[in-house]
């Protein structure tokens, strides 16, 4: 298996790691087989197994090939057969009854990467359908498949989230990407993220998508660019015009049948394809996106830093007002408010037109350049935090 082109040891990620060449060395290649012997196939670089694998084979040493394959690999696997046709087709029945309740409410549902109104998209998808059906989804997430490699990435304790997307005929593809945390990141703050976190952000999450129909390429199964997990840039690069027009070039779409399941590397080049499916044969396509965390990225503490705010706020207008540096400012909000969005209710908080919702950092900051008061700032929080509530 060939190495990657290029590693920085810098400290931080700059123009010299951010290549269209090195990164078209990194990606063109072919996967060989032979590299992966419990696999099944090879298809379009992607490795195939058979769920069979999961309870015939000794478990550490498929846990072993699989990270192999998201770390130093083609960053991707499809397991085919994972989920039987009877347990995906409950949960869609479920799934189908979710979005009908939706659009009986009027609810608009956004695409983070994706235009807003084209597809239908259920948000904390877990949580209602444990809700809506508890037998199904006991059923649905008992599966070893998910198990096997969510164990083999994120450990024994791994939290399972998911979002339903259903990509229906005529709808567009999203913009490639790669996902959460750092995907999630405006492009503006990106390049103040040292590099050793660009590479710790992959090994937080893993990613799914479970068939939940069939999905020939013309209904549009996610593009993939195998091995585009390698390049150390990549969360900078992919907003580059250039990385995207390679992408374009040379992306894969692997078919799918209702039931398998496909996993990768948060850091793999992706986005969901265009459904251009048509006439007798229009596939409303329908996938469960599952986005597997790791248990470890939370604070010991529990902190009310709404309390925390409500407290500091007035010493932090005195500040202003008394014309210390924006920076002083800054490092104050941050160590009071939360400066994370998520977790949050994307029913009621969604990214519409941004990759995420506004954090406390961000309210905080805008109500210090809007020189709001105690008050104000009091009703714009309640307003987040009601938002933000499941």
């Amino acid at each position: 298996m060939a190495a990657p082109v290029s590693t920085t040891h810098a400290a931080w990620i700059g123009e010299a790691d951010l290549r269209l060449e090195d990164f078209r060395a990194q990606v063109l290649r072919d996967t060989d087989l032979t590299d992966y012997p419990l696999a099944t196939d090879v298809r379009s670089n992607v490795p195939v197994y058979s769920a069979a694998t999961v309870g015939t084979s000794d478990r550490r040493v498929l846990q072993s090939e699989l990270i192999r394959v998201l770390a130093d690999g083609p960053g991707v696997v499809i397991f085919e057969g994972a989920f039987s046709p009877d347990v995906v087709d409950r949960a869609s029945e479920a799934f189908f009854a979710i979005i009908d309740a939706q659009h009986a409410a009027g609810d608009a549902h956004g695409d983070h990467f994706g235009k807003p109104g084209a597809n239908d998209r259920i948000w904390n998808a877990a949580q209602k359908l444990a809700l809506h059906a508890p037998p199904v989804f006991a059923d649905y997430y008992a599966n070893d498949a998910l198990a096997v490699i969510s164990q083999a990435w994120l450990g024994p304790r791994y939290q399972v989230t998911s979002q339903v997307n259903v990509v229906n005929p005529g709808g567009t593809q999203q913009v490639p990407h790669r996902d959460y945390h750092l995907g999630f990141v405006s492009a503006e703050q990106l390049a103040e993220y040292p590099a050793h976190l660009h590479r710790t952000s992959p090994v937080l999450t893993l990613q799914g998508a479970v068939a939940h129909c069939d999905m020939p390429v013309e209904s549009g199964p996610t593009m993939l660019l195998p091995f585009s997990q390698l390049f150390e840039g990549g969360y900078i690069a992919f907003n580059r015009q250039e990385f995207i027009d390679f992408f374009a070039e040379h992306h894969v779409q692997v078919p799918l049948a209702k039931g398998d399941a496909v996993f990768f590397n948060p850091a793999l080049y992706h986005g969901a394809g265009s459904n251009v499916s048509a006439g007798t044969s229009q596939i409303r396509r329908i996938a469960n996106l599952l986005q597997i965390s790791s248990p470890f990225g939370r604070a010991m503490e529990a902190l009310d830093r709404t309390a925390m705010v409500r407290a500091v706020y007035p010493a932090l207008r005195a500040m202003k007002a008394a014309g210390r540096p924006p920076r002083d400012l800054l490092n104050a909000v941050v160590a009071t408010a939360e400066g994370y969005a998520f977790p949050t209710n994307l029913d009621s908080d969604q990214p519409i037109g941004t990759l995420a919702p506004p954090s406390q950092v961000d309210t905080v900051l805008a109500a210090l350049a809007d020189d709001m008061t105690g008050e104000q700032l009091d009703v714009a929080m309640r307003g987040q935090d009601d938002r933000r509530k499941p």
